[in-house]
């Protein structure tokens, strides 16, 4: 009976509390892209080089991107996201609060591989955050995964910007007290909210209108955060404005309550209904709704029965309406069913991913670390660096949400398949490379759009391709996995490509050994990198061709559920 006639508690605590929760704790969850506010005062307090400086934001890289103990957790503990966040919050205040007490003076100052450990521990919350917030809500919208995947990765993308107009408004000019925040108010919220991040298993037939508002509030978000960045570059900003434009920032983040409260409004006045006027035929007929219920499912087992058999060789026969499938057409493992790690990683569609992954999300990372570098190299002042540097975020949640929106629309409405999207977005990320390369007036700015814009939209689709291919029951694990291909790219392509392109010419300058001047500073480096996004576009493609005709199955199968029902 609990099933259909939820009790008060279960009303409050619905699938859209758990959205706007996860949204929430999203939003402090990216410490890690605020690295350049306190990476001065890090430096100067602990003595350190470039060099040894370049080493704590390798750690910070590797922390914030390789989720695999995160996805285990998550794959352990279904039922149970919480303990997901709360591990994170754990590791969050750990990692800051021994950063901030170093600075301080409070404790000796560590030897840097010590301050590179906190500094890993740190970022490796996010991986937490974000793998509980991710998985909870394509557990809880799975027909709509592509936006709220979008809309999760986005306020990550954005959590950079609002912090630092947190910073700005209660802390600005003081990066010790800044890290002493990274510390405590993540931690703090996540403790608040996580056991609002709860799986909840229905349907009220609302769900897409719901989603486009919250989805609305939340370009909304990144629009204002946008005239502010931009506001801030070509006017002096008093304290007094700042801490207006933050409680205004405050209540657009608290807007989403509107929505938890008018869905389960809904949702309460659907089972009011049915409880006058249906409930005799709900409990006399809950045989028949269980038939119906596992008729739902038989669609899916039926659409994919051609997919299970394990190492179908080429003369076996299969269901594809009596024909035999060739050798071309098989797989060694089953799309769409429930692989652990270690099964997925025996397909080529796993690998197809990840290298597909490092060459976009690598060259994504690669141009942003190194943004400010181009500038200075191009001529551009310190003002115009520091603005792409901010409006990055925003580009960023652009890619994120747009893209995880619009490949919905299309798989649902044209049967198309995700990985195209990758394929896309590799193209004009390469595209984007090559404009950053020519060194012309503005192609900074330009590039740096469509490299930005590209690299938050492979954030948003890499997910939603994964809990597709491989199933949801071991999703965290698989995908936090297959974003290892970030910090890999970007190592390959920032240390052994940018850094060692960049350090050879600027020895051969015959000005300044320690900086150079010019476009010829990294055209070499970024035309390197568009060829690298080009070869992750042939590999996206094939990745493409290889699972197309299961997504159209995927796309069959929820139509004649929707028929069933």
């Amino acid at each position: 009976m609990g099933r259909w006639f939820p009790s008060s508690t279960a009303g409050r605590r619905s699938k859209w509390a758990a959205l706007a929760a996860s949204a929430w704790i999203q939003c402090t969850a990216g410490a890690s892209y605020c690295f350049g506010v306190y990476s001065p005062l890090l430096k100067a307090s602990q003595g350190y080089d470039q060099s040894t400086l370049d080493s704590v934001a390798f750690f910070k890289d590797v922390g914030a991107n390789v989720g695999v103990l995160s996805g285990i957790l998550s794959s352990a503990f279904p039922a149970r996201p919480w303990t997901v966040l709360a591990a994170g919050a754990v590791q969050c205040l750990a990692g800051y609060l021994l950063m901030w007490l170093s600075v301080a003076g409070v404790l000796p100052r560590p030897p840097p591989l010590l301050m590179c450990v906190y500094m890993l521990l740190a970022a490796h919350a996010q991986t937490f955050f974000n793998t509980a917030d991710v998985v909870t809500a394509v557990e809880n919208f799975p027909d709509s995964r592509g936006t709220v995947i979008g809309i999760m990765k986005g306020f990550l993308g954005l959590s950079g910007a609002i912090l630092i107009q947190i910073y700005g408004a209660l802390f600005n000019g003081n990066p010790s007290s800044f890290l002493l925040m990274l510390a405590l108010l993540p931690t703090l919220l996540t403790f608040l909210l996580m056991f609002f991040v709860e799986v909840h298993k229905t349907d009220e037939g609302c769900d897409k209108k719901f989603l486009d508002v919250f989805s609305l509030i939340a370009l909304t978000i990144a629009g204002y955060l946008m005239l502010v960045i931009i506001g801030e570059c070509v006017m002096i900003v008093g304290s007094e404005a700042r801490i207006l434009i933050f409680l205004m920032l405050l209540l657009l983040l608290i807007s989403p309550l509107v929505i938890v409260v008018k869905a389960q409004t809904k949702e309460s006045k659907i089972l009011a209904e049915a409880s006058c006027h249906d409930r005799i035929r709900l409990i006399d007929d809950i045989n028949s709704l269980e038939v119906i219920e596992e008729r739902r499912y038989s669609q899916l087992a039926a659409e994919r029965s051609c997919m299970k058999h394990d190492h179908v060789g080429p003369n076996e026969m299969l269901c594809d309406n009596g024909h035999e499938r060739n050798s071309e057409e098989t797989f060694l493992l089953p799309r769409g069913e429930n692989l652990n790690l270690l099964q997925a990683m025996w397909t080529y569609d796993f690998w197809l991913l990840f290298l597909a992954m490092a060459c976009g999300m690598g060259s994504g990372l690669a141009t942003v670390n190194n943004i400010s570098q181009i500038g200075g190299s191009l001529g551009y002042t310190s003002m115009e660096t520091s603005t792409l540097v901010s409006l990055w975020s925003i580009w960023n949640f652009l890619g994120r949400f747009g893209t995880g929106y619009i490949s919905d629309y299309f798989l649902r409405l044209r049967g198309c398949a995700r990985p195209l999207f990758i394929a896309v977005t590799l193209a004009i990320m390469s595209i984007g490379h090559a404009i950053i390369s020519s060194g012309f007036p503005g192609s900074l700015h330009v590039g740096s759009v469509l490299v930005g814009v590209c690299y938050g939209s492979q954030w948003a689709l890499m997910p939603s391709i994964t809990s597709e291919i491989f199933g949801l029951r071991h999703f965290g694990t698989i995908f936090n996995t297959v974003a290892i291909a970030s910090p890999f790219g970007s190592y390959i392509l920032s240390v052994r490509v940018v850094g060692y392109i960049y350090d050879m010419e600027s020895s051969s300058s015959s000005t300044d050994v320690q900086k150079c001047m010019g476009k010829h500073c990294f055209m070499l480096s970024f035309l390197i990198m568009s060829f690298v996004s080009l070869f992750g576009f042939a590999v996206a493609l094939a990745l493409f061709y290889r699972t197309r005709r299961f997504y159209k199955q995927v796309v069959y199968a929820r139509l004649q559920i929707s028929f069933v029902e």
